[in-house]
């Protein structure tokens, strides 16, 4: 039975206005939040970008470290070599990071936020894709829900559309892509810290010789060890901190690759030919090919920076990558090669060694504070992408902080950081050379950003309805481009590109094990809620006593009794006065307004004194502080609106009897107008004393939360890989991990757990 059968007769009212709106539909349209407003003033645009360079471009800032030292890992053989890779940074830079990214990607938003789960939130939100059937009409009354869509009407969207929606393997494996994706990114928040302060770190070695590698790596692994210690102070200040590091790093780097081809050789400009692509792929034929898993680190970061764009404005993301990290990356990329084309012995350490001796020191200072901003700012993606994936059920649970007031996507996750750490300390102390470690980075890079690619395409057809010609355009141009970096990467599996894909591969079976079991606990309390002739059966039972006091059952269930009621009332023969069963569901959509958050819907018969409360939260939101309180207040306002529209409801019904016959109308006038009065009283009579009795309920007696504390076990009929992931891969997940009233904060002192199993 689907949750669409469920819904109760009675009218439901979602909390938008007060007692005495006269508007029961919102009309507003989704708020034009300041960041992201079209008409955002030049000043306010300017500033962002400003701020967005202490965020955003740490990781592809940072880049020209190594990229030269991973691409040439053999050396460079011919002089011209170097133009032919300069060719492909050139091209790389300005078809991924610039066009794609920047001029596409950025367009695909939800509501201002980004990253992958952002994009499949938008296809869930267009098309019925979600595998927990937990959606109510009512969603699409939020604010922000509904998505701004052309008015043309294009075959194909229709068709992809339906047939997404149909298949059960097609859901599947959207839901699978996006796990993908972001342990990708996570994969990628490990190899990052190490990779980039092992390059600046390693730059020492242009001022002494006694340093080792290992010594050089055991200097890398305490840095690393000491960003990660502070991570818990948060990183409020971030952007203000940091932008004017950064921006002082791509000034530098622009203005010594500047001098480098002045100095060295400005023949190298001839490289923006892209002839000498051509030239490059048949001198070197297999080995320019395997070297592209180099070339295409030049482009780490993209998926930072559509992940982060929830802090800023694509507009200003638009603004500083074309004024300042653009430009600046061409000249440090060109300057590098114009150095090398004199010096081809030196591609290893290509960087440090292009840096005029004056100012060596300065560039090593400012580059190991570059490495640390980029790691931090990957490693603080990775906080969000968890609570995201947490908040849509696909990751266990975790202790989520938020360590800033005034920014609420800023959080921090013990568990989640503690785990970086042990890895980036391990591939650190594993490989000690970047030039291995780029090898496992390449892949991570490029998947995520082939797996970006395929939801925008799905994007671009479903809902944006784009030409047929311009997504072949694209699919042909950054799609081919895109697959021949997955090549070749690919092909570095046994010198280091296993590493990501191990570190996928496990968190995808955390995540999938997770959210697998999750769904099926879902289904199973659907299948097994309780009737409305059992629930009546239950309330007038003559054995069941009513104790004061308002409780509060925990379930997923957004519509329908849930089965831990019964088991409740089949152990304790009382009930409190006042019931509410709470179902804290997130929803595909960013954020959801506060005045939109608690929808109600009152169990019948009224008698009962029991409702129903879906608390529905975006994947960024931040749960209140003041949840009860909050709770409360929405179900007194919740019991005002409902009467209200009940006495609406007697106004039309006596306007339509005043319509009858003109000879009688005189006469039932005022019989009509008492019968309505003493109603109406009768309902404000009752909306009084069911508030007070909340009011009561609250400040003497107290709330009593009760959550189910369940066993989760595989049904005898199970086949062997069912009983495997529910008997033993969930239930270590679940022993080793925080249950839900760790992480929804409630008291001990008013908490009941209701033992039930669940055989699935």
């Amino acid at each position: 039975m689907s949750d669409d059968q469920l819904k109760a007769n009675t009218p439901s009212i979602p909390l938008r206005k007060p007692y005495g709106s006269t508007d029961l539909i919102s009309t507003k349209t989704p708020p034009h939040h300041g960041r992201h407003s079209k008409d955002t003033k030049w000043w306010v645009v300017l500033n962002l970008a400003f701020q967005s360079i202490g965020i955003v471009y740490g990781d592809i800032g940072t880049s020209p470290l190594y990229v030269y030292a991973s691409t040439f890992s053999n050396g460079i053989k011919h002089k011209d070599d170097v133009l032919g890779v300069l060719s492909l940074v050139f091209y790389t830079l300005t078809l991924l990071p610039l066009i794609k990214y920047v001029f596409i990607v950025l367009r695909a938003t939800d509501n201002g936020e980004g990253g992958t789960f952002a994009l499949y939130s938008l296809i869930c939100r267009y098309a019925k894709v979600s595998l927990i059937p937990s959606q109510q009409a009512e969603d699409r009354q939020v604010s922000n829900y509904t998505l701004e869509l052309p008015n043309k009407r294009v075959k194909l969207a229709s068709v992809l559309k339906s047939s997404l929606e149909k298949s059960k393997f097609a859901k599947l494996f959207l839901l699978l892509i996006t796990m993908l994706g972001t342990s990708m990114v996570i994969g990628d928040s490990i190899l990052t810290p190490s990779i980039s302060v092992l390059s600046a770190v390693g730059g020492v070695k242009e001022a002494t010789s006694a340093l080792t590698q290992d010594m050089i790596a055991g200097i890398s692994i305490v840095i690393l060890v000491f960003l990660f210690m502070i991570q818990r102070f948060g990183t409020s200040k971030v952007g203000y901190t940091f932008a004017p590091i950064l921006s002082l790093w791509f000034i530098l780097i622009g203005g010594i690759g500047f001098y480098n081809i002045i100095k060295h050789d400005t023949a190298v400009l001839k490289a923006i030919n892209p002839i000498y692509i051509v030239e490059y792929f048949i001198r070197n034929k297999k080995d320019a090919w395997v070297s592209l898993g180099g070339v295409v680190l030049c482009t780490t970061g993209g998926e930072a920076l559509f992940a982060d764009v929830g802090h800023f404005s694509v507009r200003s993301i638009q603004v500083s990558m074309c004024s300042m990290v653009y430009p600046a990356l061409i000249l440090a990329y060109t300057g590098q090669s114009a150095y090398l084309r004199q010096h081809p012995d030196s591609a290893s350490d290509a960087f440090f060694k292009s840096v005029p001796g004056s100012m060596y020191w300065p560039m090593f200072v400012v580059s190991i504070l570059a490495s640390v901003i980029a790691s931090q700012a990957m490693i603080s993606g990775t906080f969000s992408v968890v609570h995201q994936s947490l908040s849509l059920g696909c990751f266990p649970r975790v202790k989520v902080v938020h360590t800033s007031a005034n920014h609420e996507g800023q959080v921090y996750i013990p568990e989640i950081n503690y785990f970086l750490m042990l890895a980036c300390v391990g591939v650190t102390f594993g490989f000690k050379t970047t030039v291995k470690i780029g090898n496992a980075y390449g892949i991570a890079v490029v998947f995520v950003m082939t797996l970006t690619s395929a939801l925008l395409v799905l994007i671009m057809i479903m809902i944006w309805k784009t030409n047929i010609f311009l997504i072949i355009l694209y699919v042909v141009t950054i799609g081919f481009v895109e697959l021949m970096y997955l090549s070749s990467v690919l092909y570095k599996f046994s010198l280091g590109g296993y590493l990501p894909l191990a570190f996928s591969a496990l968190l995808m079976i955390v995540m999938y094990v997770w959210n697998n079991v999750y769904r099926r606990k879902y289904h199973y309390e659907l299948d097994h809620m309780i009737s409305p002739e059992r629930l009546t059966e239950i309330f007038t039972n003559k054995n069941m006593s009513r104790i004061p006091g308002l409780a509060m059952f925990y379930s997923e269930l957004v519509q329908g009794i849930p089965p831990i009621f019964e088991h409740y009332v089949s152990n304790v023969p009382a009930l409190h006065s006042i019931i509410v069963f709470v179902s804290v569901k997130s929803l595909h959509v960013n954020k959801v307004p506060a005045e939109e958050r608690y929808f109600f819907r009152r169990v019948e018969p009224r008698k009962l004194f029991a409702f129903q409360c879906a608390v529905r939260y975006g994947y960024n939101d931040v749960r209140e502080v003041a949840f009860e309180e909050t709770l409360i207040t929405r179900l007194k306002e919740f019991i005002q609106e409902e009467t209200w529209m009940q006495i609406q409801t007697l106004s039309i019904g006596g306007k339509m009897t005043e319509t009858g016959r003109e000879s009688d109308r005189e006469i039932e006038h005022n019989e009509i107008s008492k019968a309505k009065q003493a109603k109406e009283e009768k309902l404000r009579e009752i909306m009084e004393q069911e508030i007070e009795q909340v009011e009561k309920a609250w400040e003497e007696v107290g709330i009593v939360h009760l959550i189910g504390q369940s066993e989760v076990i595989a049904s005898k009929e199970s086949n062997v890989m069912k009983r495997i992931l529910v008997d033993y891969a969930y239930s270590l997940l679940r022993r080793n991990l925080r249950q839900s009233e760790a992480v929804f904060d409630i008291p001990h002192k008013r908490m009941l757990k209701v033992g039930m199993t669940y055989q699935l």
